[in-house]
């Protein structure tokens, strides 16, 4: 198919909010020259809707991101689409006693009046956006993606448009990846264990509780690390005003299962949250949010990839950017800002690549590299980190918190990076228990892995010839380290 034939240069698919980035940045780089379309299954009042339970997430972003795309693409968030600004995010140990505060200064959005600023900018950067179009599969040419196949939901007619390149921003189940139909690095599927199940709230509270600011803050993201309440993940309790709550938590599904089989106990995702929010003292009354902000998104689960990003995100005629990418970041699941980060880049490098009239695989390349550059370089180093987090007992976690964090590894977690643990060879023969001293020797294993595969990152390679050899020598990496902890 010509290239200068197509019903658009760029079709984005999945209206969300790294969607309607890349098409604004795209937009924005180009001088509004190309002709971009964006396409979302759901109505336009509910742009972006995850699931028919809402846009379920923790809706919290760190304000340096926020201000990369403001810096770069000139698009700017306020009022209604920030609901509450936050002083930082505060991690507790499971018994209370130690806190790690990091990430710095935030902001809780509202996923649902978001898209709706988001269209607005996008529509007045000349961006097409069209909805109730179901996508079900790519239209490919000569080993090329050019366009898209579907239905609109509404009259049930079938959905054709070609394109130089289409953007999948369809989430973490994307079929257009599963079903990737052309030759590729990228991978189809993602390993269950790389998966957390999450669900939250979203409430309205009275203020009669306990004040205890291990359990709400108004100014700060509480992040509650216990395998009891969270086997394999966490707990959260994200304020979005000083009676308003989004509170949930995230679990490993064949470590819950784990948990459940050693209690004699059934319990399902709602269940274990509800029994976190019985135990909030300092959450009185709690009752689902009745704003007009959040009909609609006040209660939900989902799932989210906790694992590197793909090794490979481009192919000819086809990208990937956020969830369909697994871009949230391995630790604690977040997938706002690296969404921000690699929305920004992809609209920058797509209008690169189609006016170099080049949009092969080779063509593409450089958006791998300069996500990876930015933001990508870390994950890995961090999915070893969370695998060896989810093996803890609560006293090991305990112990590790108040005894191997540094100022120096607090810092680099705020930088969202892998601690060095340099305290743990110091301590030496003072580290108390057989388990600790396990603790330690992982510690120390991880922080050596994450600076090799740092390295390894940095040398991404420049195009895809390198690829192979690439990919063959992280996975020698990665199998030693997910070995280690395998349990």
């Amino acid at each position: 198919m010509s290239l200068s034939k197509t019903d658009y240069d760029i079709i984005v698919a999945g209206g969300g909010l790294a969607g309607l980035i890349v098409a604004s940045s795209a937009a924005y780089y180009s001088n509004q020259r190309l002709k971009i379309l964006v396409v979302d299954r759901n109505s336009i009042e509910i742009q972006g809707r995850k699931t028919i339970s809402g846009w379920i997430c923790g809706d919290a972003v760190g304000k340096n991101t926020v201000d990369y795309m403001t810096e770069r693409i000139k698009i700017a968030w306020g009022q209604p689409e920030i609901e509450h600004p936050v002083k930082g995010v505060v991690a507790f140990s499971p018994d209370h006693e130690t806190k790690v505060s990091f990430d710095g200064e935030g902001y809780i959005l509202n996923r649902k009046q978001l898209p709706q600023k988001q269209i607005r900018e996008a529509n007045k950067l000349g961006v097409e956006t069209m909805s109730n179009i179901v996508v079900r599969q790519l239209i490919t040419d000569n080993n090329y993606v050019v366009g898209i196949e579907g239905e609109n939901s509404n009259t049930k007619e079938i959905f054709k448009k070609t394109a130089k390149v289409v953007v999948d921003c369809t989430g973490v189940t994307s079929v257009l990846r599963t079903n990737l139909p052309i030759k590729s690095f990228i991978q189809r599927r993602i390993d269950r264990n790389d998966l957390e199940a999450t669900g939250r709230y979203i409430y309205d509270f009275d203020n009669e509780g306990v004040e205890d600011k291990t359990f709400f803050d108004p100014d700060y993201c509480i992040i509650h690390l216990d395998q009891n309440l969270a086997p394999g993940g966490y707990g959260w309790v994200f304020p979005k005003g000083k009676n308003k709550v989004n509170i949930g938590l995230g679990v490993q599904q064949r470590l819950f299962d784990k948990a459940n089989k050693k209690i004699g106990k059934k319990r399902d995702l709602k269940k274990l949250i509800d029994e976190y929010v019985n135990l909030n003292p300092a959450i009185s009354n709690p009752r689902l949010s009745t704003g007009e902000e959040d009909i609609g998104n006040e209660w939900g689960t989902w799932q989210v990839s906790v694992r590197r990003q793909n090794d490979c995100m481009v192919a000819n005629g086809y990208m990937m950017v956020g969830d369909s990418a697994w871009m949230p970041k391995p630790l604690d699941a977040g997938g706002i800002g690296p969404a921000i980060i690699a929305a920004t880049i992809a609209g920058k490098d797509l209008v690169q690549a189609i006016e170099s009239n080049d949009v092969s695989e080779s063509g593409l390349w450089s958006y791998n590299k300069n996500f990876i550059n930015e933001y990508g370089y870390k994950t890995a180093g961090l999915e070893v980190f969370r695998r060896m987090l989810q093996q803890l007992d609560n006293e090991q976690i305990n112990y590790g918190m108040k005894h191997f964090l540094s100022k120096m590894d607090v810092e680099k977690i705020t930088n969202g990076e892998h601690p060095e643990f340099s305290t743990v060879s110091k301590l030496g023969m003072m580290i108390r228990g057989a388990l600790n001293k396990k603790l330690a020797e992982d510690l120390k294993f991880t922080s050596k892995m994450n600076e090799e595969l740092v390295t390894h990152y940095r040398n991404y390679p420049e195009g895809p010839e390198g690829f192979p050899e690439w990919s063959s020598k992280l996975n020698k990496y990665l199998t030693e380290a997910f070995a280690r902890f395998s349990s």
